[in-house]
């Protein structure tokens, strides 16, 4: 799967001028302006603090890029790469002014994805060895999404729907306002009528009588919410007799320490919504390297 690309990118440059429109609200860095003098130079080093891995290194570039393009940003690191305690991720150099001007900038992109990249891949580590993808969710910060599912694809994730206008997910509430008088089944086979040609139809249910319901419609998924490992099992178990060819997804308060025992219990996705709202920030930093000639 294409990691950066074009969507990326555009998301990133409205991001990057709200976040530097909010630094320096069409002013200047007022600490630098008094303590840095303009033709200063130097050179910085990103470099990671604790294990995990790096999402978000083209933003860097971009940040800096948007700042000053005077500034040169060497990678030494690529996005999805494992980092160490004392990795390297990137050596900057150009005027002082600018590289303290973006500093936080570019740190608040880099520690925020690189955190969920890094949560993503313990996610798929505990996974290993099953056939169960690590999914996200659409539960993202508004503006983020394309980043933050990027990240999630950095650590190993794969991405489920984008947005609502690319793919069906029929949950409770939808079930709710529609099927009075109707079979779940029903509700797959009006929304896969209704829907554009090649829109696969997932569908959520709870209960082992609505997923027997619900195969007999064919959806491309079933979405099993907050079902037990048992529970998952005999789904898998009935599906298998049912309808091979669909796909069955757990979701519903995955952890860490539950994640692999549902990844045994046969299911094919694994859908966790903390991937993207509940990632704790990994920890990198911008360490002196020292001054530059002034040129």
């Amino acid at each position: 799967m294409q990691l950066w690309g074009q969507a990326e990118i555009d998301a990133a440059q409205v991001l990057i001028e709200l976040a530097l429109v909010e630094d320096l609200n069409g002013g200047q860095d007022l600490t630098c302006s008094a303590l840095i003098e303009p033709d200063e130079r130097a050179a910085v080093q990103v470099v990671a603090r604790r294990h995990g891995v790096l999402a978000g290194e083209p933003l860097g570039r971009m940040v800096f890029a948007m700042l000053d393009p005077g500034v040169t940003w060497a990678a030494e690191c690529q996005d999805g790469n494992i980092l160490q305690p004392g990795s390297i991720v990137a050596t900057v150099s150009g005027r002082l002014s600018s590289l303290l001007t973006g500093e936080r900038t570019m740190l608040n992109f880099l520690t925020h994805l690189s955190g969920i990249a890094s949560l993503t891949r313990t996610f798929v580590d505990a996974a290993a060895g099953t056939r169960a993808q690590i999914l996200d969710t659409r539960k993202t910060l508004p503006g983020w999404r394309a980043l933050q599912k990027y990240a999630v694809r950095c650590g190993g994730g794969t991405n489920h729907r984008m947005g609502l206008y690319d793919g069906v997910l029929i949950k409770d509430n939808h079930l709710a306002a529609w099927t009075e008088g109707r079979t779940i089944a029903e509700a797959v086979e009006t929304a896969r009528r209704r829907s554009p040609t090649g829109i696969g139809i997932e569908i959520e249910v709870d209960t082992l009588d609505q997923l027997a319901d619900v195969l007999c419609g064919r959806p491309e998924i079933v979405l099993l919410d907050n079902m037990s490992p048992a529970q998952l099992r005999a789904a898998v178990k009935l599906r298998d007799a049912q309808a091979p060819g669909v796909l069955l997804e757990a979701s519903g308060g995955i952890t860490l320490e539950t994640v692999a025992e549902i990844a045994r219990t046969g299911v094919e996705r694994i859908s966790i919504g903390g991937l993207t709202h509940s990632a704790p920030a990994l920890d990198l930093a911008f360490d002196w390297k020292g001054r530059m000639a002034a040129v």
